[in-house]
C-alpha cells in the first residue's frame, strides 16, 4: 500500500517549499506528517476530503492545519484537497447543494454561476444555507467513509502480502 501512495504523493520537499504552507514553519518539518502507517493516512484521508468540501480559497492550508492537529500524513491530506479544482468543483458543489436542498426541504434553484462579485451578493445570497448544509453533509459523510475505506484497503493490502510470503515459503519449503 505504502508503494502505491508514495507514487502519488507530492513530492516533500516540493510541499515543504509551497508558498501557502510556509506560515507552519518549522512544524511542517515534523517527521510524524510525512509517515506512511494505517493511522497517519487514514486520518490524512479524513482530513483532505472533509477540506475538499469547504467552499473556501486556501483548502491546502486548512487541509494542512488539519494534518497537524490529527496527525496525519501531510501530503495525503494536502494532495486530497486537489479533487476540488476548476472541473471538478460546479459539479461537486451543485450535488453538495443538491443534498443541502434536499436536507431542508426546499425547491432547487435555478442557478447561474458566474465568477464576480455580483454573483456573490445575489447568487449566492440566495442559495447559501442548503449550499453550506450540504458541503457539510457530503464533507463529513466522504470523510468517515474515506477513513473506513482507507483502513479497510489497508488492511486487505497488508493481509494479501502476508498470503504471498506464506504461499513463497511453503514452495521453498516443499
Amino acid at each position: 500500500m505504502k508503494k502505491i501512495i508514495r507514487r502519488y504523493i507530492p513530492d516533500r520537499e516540493k510541499l515543504k517549499n509551497q508558498k501557502s504552507l510556509r506560515i507552519f514553519g518549522d512544524l511542517i518539518h515534523s517527521p510524524n506528517l510525512w509517515h506512511l502507517n494505517k493511522k497517519s493516512v487514514s486520518n490524512a484521508m479524513s482530513v483532505g476530503l472533509l477540506c475538499a468540501w469547504i467552499p473556501v480559497p486556501f483548502q491546502m492550508i486548512l487541509a494542512a492545519v488539519g494534518a497537524l492537529m490529527f496527525r496525519a500524513n501531510l501530503p495525503v491530506s494536502v494532495a486530497l484537497v486537489w479533487i476540488t479544482n476548476p472541473l471538478t468543483m460546479p459539479p461537486m458543489f451543485y450535488f453538495a447543494y443538491l443534498i443541502g436542498a434536499w436536507i431542508v426541504d426546499v425547491p432547487v434553484q435555478h442557478i447561474e454561476f458566474e465568477l464576480s462579485y455580483e454573483w456573490l451578493k445575489t447568487g449566492l445570497l440566495r442559495i447559501w444555507e442548503p449550499f453550506l448544509l450540504g458541503c457539510a453533509v457530503v464533507g463529513v459523510a466522504s470523510s468517515i467513509l474515506g477513513h473506513i475505506g482507507m483502513r479497510v484497503a489497508w488492511r486487505m493490502f497488508v493481509v494479501r502480502g502476508w498470503k504471498k510470503r506464506q504461499e513463497r515459503r511453503a514452495q521453498k519449503l516443499g
